[in-house]
């Protein structure tokens, strides 16, 4: 077997991988997604959704709302553009990752596009009585979902990033979830989502980034390839 054969296979069975991986992710999400979605509009979900009111109440208590719409902010559209955007310079301007800066923006725009068409579908309210002003929709949760996708991507920069330090790599990794699921818990907190739309919101957009970073990391190896192949593309590209 030639070494050009051997490379071709391997590249194959690669992408085979991947796409078995990607696939069984997505049917999981879409699987989890569904079941969740089935027992809210089976009204399943009413005693839950109502203990998880109580309980968020009892774990902040009634003086903290000031604290708990600070944490809410770090998922809010303001805060994640401008997250975003110093993301993107970042990987432009001093790590020099162009694919970076392109998968910032898609991760992120793919997000919302998806939880705003999940809510189009599902047509869910929002909870009565909240604590603070929302609108919109309810199912699944923007927030939720939009924090997932983005600080679940910012773990993956930061696991694919920070080496030489393993101890602040996992440090940050483990703050970040931690805010995710911080951000999820003070949406029911402030009546604004059922614990369920955070439920769903964090599963679409997890399933939404694992799918999105191998598509994105496959299309950057075939581009790259392409340039490698081509020294007049290659040529263009450094001008």
């Amino acid at each position: 077997m030639t070494s050009h054969l051997r490379r071709l296979l391997a590249e194959v069975v690669l992408f085979i991988t991947e796409f078995a991986i990607v696939l069984a992710v997505g049917v999981l999400g879409v699987a989890g997604f569904l079941a969740i979605s089935r027992e809210v509009f089976d009204q399943d979900a009413a005693t839950f959704d109502a203990d998880a009111f109580r309980w968020t109440q009892r774990l902040f208590g009634a003086e903290q709302q000031q604290w708990v719409e600070a944490i809410t902010f770090f998922a809010s559209r303001n805060f994640i553009v401008a997250a975003a955007l110093i993301v993107i310079l970042y990987f432009l301007v001093l790590r020099k990752h162009r694919w970076y800066t392109l998968m910032v923006p898609v991760v992120a725009l793919g997000g919302i596009t998806l939880n705003i068409a999940l809510k189009g579908i599902y047509q869910r309210p929002r909870p009565l009585l909240p604590l603070t002003s929302a609108s919109g929709l309810s199912f699944p949760s923007g927030h939720a979902m939009i924090s997932a996708c983005f600080y679940g991507l910012l773990i993956y920069l930061v696991y694919n990033h920070v080496r030489r330090h393993k101890v602040w790599r996992w440090v940050l990794i483990g703050a970040l979830a931690l805010l995710i699921l911080l951000i999820g818990i003070t949406r029911v907190y402030l009546r604004v989502h059922y614990a369920t739309d955070v439920m769903a919101g964090i599963l679409a957009g997890i399933s939404w980034l694992l799918i999105a970073i191998p598509l994105l990391r496959r299309l950057e190896g075939v581009i790259k390839k392409r340039y490698r192949n081509d020294p007049q593309l290659a040529e263009k590209q450094a001008l």
